[in-house]
This record gives structure tokens, C-alpha cells and sequence, in this order.
């Protein structure tokens, strides 16, 4: 995989619009992915410019993670009345679940859960295109992961049809997000670096990859009548920078380090934040504390302790179910290390540099994805499992195209 960024002689703007008209010319399915964040504010933007042009309809999938700041949620259904005349909603609120890293009693929770109606952040919106009915989608199951849903919802999209989901992702975000377009491993569209192949008839367009931050506010400031979220304001005012600036579910692993923020920007919200799901305001008070108390950069083993009595120790604390998930976890991590030349076991630590590329296992890595409450262990290089209803579905799907004649 080639890591060199390579200056182009279009502007990132013109790029962006010449890769969603390349879209627009391949694909009779399209739809964007909106959460009413600025990357896809921006692109939501750009691709209703490119419909309007043609005279063509796209789709817009909004999924309301129910935990949001309402002032997003105002924006999102003021850009959906914005671009009514070329597009079709599809704001979702469905009980889907989601990570919750801020306590290890309740590891995930779920969002518009029926029986927690009572405690919900906000009542469901009284918006068009709004989707409560878990029985709109055929392939939807009670409790269903976020990111499976996600791409079910792409294929129930296309209807047997290729579909294109705009995503607004940018390589500046993360090494992983720059890894998703730049890999050479994955399949993409018509030869497109900024395009990945999903599923069967399923492929994702990143077409502002290429942008950094501040080309987004650049292009606000130059198009200053066309809506962004004035969430984004508010954190301004609240002291943070544009790269520090982030409005999804407020749980999640990167996401809880904004908890804080509901406090200042959502007072009337706040409470309801707390109310929602277990350790929401421990994690708000101490979520951005380093070392041993959420596992951030260094940590340090008592006094008397090796890693791996450490390791121990951090276990028997755990609730029962808790326990029992990251000792399946940790089994096949060291099952897999034992079949890569430790027979005699993991050792209590290895060189940090090592560790932190995951080029060597240690016990020490063990304790750091406990304390960080790394519920899948991608501190071990592990991943998120799909479910069983998820595989089901796709086998049932694929069961169906065969007896209709389809490869």
C-alpha cells in the first residue's frame, strides 16, 4: 500500500465534483449516508447540486442514534426540507445496538429500546420520512448492530440493482479511514481508489476524501448561504478546535471524550444523557484522565504485581458476563500468538514500540484493553463479529438470487 499523498492540478472542491458525477454516470441507485456532521453536510450539499443538474433522485439515509444533540437533529430535518425536491428521507429510528464504553456494566446499549421509553434523550421526531416500524425493512431484527444495519440497508436499497453510498469519510480523520481508501487489498468501483466494493452490488464513494478541515469551513465561508450545523458554533464558543469537533452517539469509544460537552452546549439534555445508560457521569468526569484510569498512554501495574497478575486482578473485578467475553477474547489472542512461535505462552510485556504496532503480544497489552474498556479488543487486533441474524440474512439473500437465476 503506497503511502504517499500525491498533489493533483484540481482543486479539492472541483475533484469532489467530478467524482460524484462519475457516480451519477454509473449508478441509477444512489443515496448519502448524513449523520448532519460537516464532512457529510458538505457532501450532502454537492451531490444535491449534481441531482438538481440531471434532474435525478438520490436517497438520504439518516440513522438517529436517539443519544444526539437536538440542535444536529434541527439541522438534519432543515437539510432534508432543504433538498425535498431531489431527495427521498430515510431517517431512521429504530432500537439498534450501540458500544458504550463508558461503564463495563453495560458494554452496549440500545438506542429507541421500546421497553426504555421513559428514559429515552428525545422523543422520536415529528418529521417526514421518519422510520419507527421495525417491520418497514424486511431484513431488520430486533437489537441489530448499527454497522450491520448499515450495509443491509444498502442492499435492501438497490433492489437487485448496483447501489452507490456516498460516505463522507477523509483520510486526515484517522489511519483507518486512510487506510479504507488507500489499501490495495479491497475491491473497488470501475478502478476508482475512492470507491470500495462492500457487497455484492454495494459500493461505497468517499468523494471528499482528499479534504482536510479546514478545506470544509473554507467552502462554508465561500458559500455562505447554504446551511451548516450550528452545533459546530456552539463547540467553537465552547473552546474547542475544528480537529477536536465531534457530534456522534455520546458512548461510543472515540466519542465519550465529548461527554463533557452536552453540560456546557445541551444543559436540558444533560440530565437525560446521564439518565440513559449506566457510567455516563463518571465517564463525563474522567473520561480525558491518562494512564491506568481509562488506559490512555501509559499505564502502570501495582506495586508486587506482574502483567499478568495484574491482568487477573483487573478480571475478577469485572461483572460476570464481562469477565467471561474478554477471557474468550483473550484465549483466542493467545491461541493465535502460541501458533506464531510462543508455545510457552505470551510474555509479561514486550517492547512498546512493538506493542503498540501489534508486532508482539504481552500481558501488559491484556491489561491496557481492560482498562480502556476495549469491549472487542481492537487494542489486540480483533474485530467487531458480524451476528447470527446478519449471516442469516445474507444466506437467505444469497439462497433467493440463486433460485431466481442470478450468480
Amino acid at each position: 500500500m503506497s503511502t504517499l499523498k500525491r498533489p493533483q492540478s484540481l482543486d479539492v472542491v472541483e475533484a469532489a465534483r467530478e467524482r460524484i458525477a462519475h457516480t451519477f454516470d454509473h449508478f441509477s441507485k444512489l443515496y448519502v449516508s448524513f449523520s448532519g456532521g460537516k464532512d457529510s453536510t458538505v457532501m450532502l450539499h454537492l451531490v444535491a447540486d449534481e441531482a438538481r443538474k440531471r434532474g435525478r433522485r438520490f436517497g438520504i439515509l439518516v440513522i438517529d442514534l436517539e443519544a444526539q444533540y437536538r440542535v444536529t437533529m434541527e439541522h438534519v430535518a432543515d437539510m432534508l426540507a432543504t433538498y425535498a425536491d431531489c431527495a427521498d428521507p430515510y431517517w431512521v429510528c429504530l432500537p439498534m445496538l450501540l458500544r458504550n464504553a463508558v461503564t463495563q456494566f453495560e458494554p452496549r446499549w440500545c438506542c429507541w429500546e421500546p421497553e426504555a421509553r421513559s428514559m429515552w434523550v428525545r422523543e422520536l421526531p415529528d418529521a417526514s420520512g421518519v422510520i419507527s416500524d421495525p417491520s418497514f425493512f424486511p431484513f431488520f431484527s430486533e437489537r441489530m448492530e448499527f454497522e450491520e444495519f448499515m450495509v443491509l440497508f444498502g442492499i435492501w436499497y438497490g433492489g437487485g440493482e448496483p447501489a452507490a453510498a456516498f460516505v463522507g469519510i477523509r483520510c486526515d480523520e484517522s489511519l483507518n479511514r486512510f487506510r479504507a481508501v488507500a489499501t490495495n487489498s479491497k475491491e473497488t468501483f470501475d478502478g476508482k481508489r475512492w470507491t470500495t466494493k462492500v457487497e455484492t452490488g454495494l459500493y461505497n464513494i468517499y468523494p471528499i476524501y482528499d479534504w482536510r478541515t479546514e478545506d470544509l469551513w473554507t467552502w462554508h465561508a465561500r458559500n455562505p448561504t447554504r446551511a451548516h450545523n450550528r452545533l459546530y458554533d456552539m463547540m467553537h464558543l465552547a473552546g474547542l478546535s475544528i480537529h477536536q469537533m465531534r457530534i456522534c452517539q455520546p458512548y461510543g469509544d472515540d466519542q465519550r471524550r465529548g461527554l463533557w460537552l452536552y453540560h456546557i452546549i445541551e444543559p436540558l439534555s444533560w440530565y437525560r444523557v446521564v439518565a440513559r445508560v449506566n457510567g455516563a457521569n463518571s465517564g463525563a468526569l474522567y473520561i480525558n484522565e491518562t494512564g491506568n484510569v481509562n488506559g490512555y498512554n501509559r499505564v502502570t501495574k501495582p506495586s508486587g504485581h506482574t502483567w499478568k497478575s495484574f491482568c487477573n486482578l483487573l478480571l475478577a473485578s469485572l461483572p460476570n458476563v464481562t469477565r467471561d467475553h474478554y477471557l474468550k477474547k483473550f484465549a483466542m489472542f493467545i491461541k493465535a500468538w502460541g501458533r506464531r512461535g510462543y508455545r510457552d505462552g505470551i510474555p509479561d510485556e514486550a517492547p512498546r514500540v512493538l506493542e503498540d504496532k501489534h508486532w508482539a503480544p504481552s500481558w501488559r497489552r491484556l491489561c491496557k484493553v481492560l482498562l480502556r474498556n476495549d469491549w472487542w479488543c481492537k487494542g489486540l487486533g480483533l474485530t467487531q463479529p458480524k451476528s447470527k441474524a446478519y449471516q442469516e440474512y445474507i444466506a437467505l439473500r444469497a439462497e433467493r438470487r440463486a433460485s431466481a437465476g442470478h450468480e
